[in-house]
């Protein structure tokens, strides 16, 4: 069943999406505070799409030196915070739930696959980096810098524009009610 909601992460978008829409209630103090959050949450998912070649080699530096999973946390961190700007309970608690139903076994079949891609360096990477939650400063100099190729490689920016959409319709209906 869990491989299932895994694979019905981006349908469930979009339902969830319109569910938002539905329940949002936005209140100037919760929607700045959620924004901001949300906002973070993006830049952080920048910065890892900036690192990361997916399947060519193993990402470790930069966000993937604090957590192994940095697109996931940031994605939880930009839902977080537009949960907060709907200003509803309903919609923190829809969106905790399939976070965690639907990100955790993704998140486990990626450990997997990568474990595979790179037997030799995944499993002293794994035993250094946190899972999901950032625990420690990393140490050391961060070998390869920010890169804006790997950035639109991984189409990053379609994160920008949704955010930028969310934004717009939270906007419409603080603004039409």
């Amino acid at each position: 069943m869990l491989p299932i909601l895994t694979r019905l992460r981006v349908p469930a978008g979009f339902l969830l999406a319109g569910l938002y829409i539905w329940l949002a209630r936005p209140t100037w103090p919760l929607w700045l505070v959620g924004i901001g959050l949300a906002f973070l949450g993006m830049l952080f998912r920048g910065w890892a799409a900036g690192h990361v070649l997916k399947n060519d080699r193993l990402a470790v530096t930069g966000p993937y030196s604090f957590t192994r999973h940095p697109l996931y946390l940031g994605s939880f961190v930009i839902g977080l915070g537009f949960s907060l700007a709907g200003s509803s309970l309903t919609i923190l608690v829809l969106f905790l739930a399939c976070f965690f139903l639907m990100y955790g076994p993704a998140m486990r079949a990626e450990e997997e696959h990568l474990n595979q891609l790179f037997p030799l360096r995944y499993p002293d990477y794994r035993k250094t980096v946190p899972f999901f939650l950032p625990t420690r400063w990393p140490t050391g100099r961060d070998p390869a810098p920010f890169s804006l190729q790997h950035y639109r490689r991984n189409r990053e920016y379609r994160v920008l524009l949704g955010f930028a959409a969310a934004l717009g319709l939270l906007l419409w209906k603080s603004w039409r009610f």
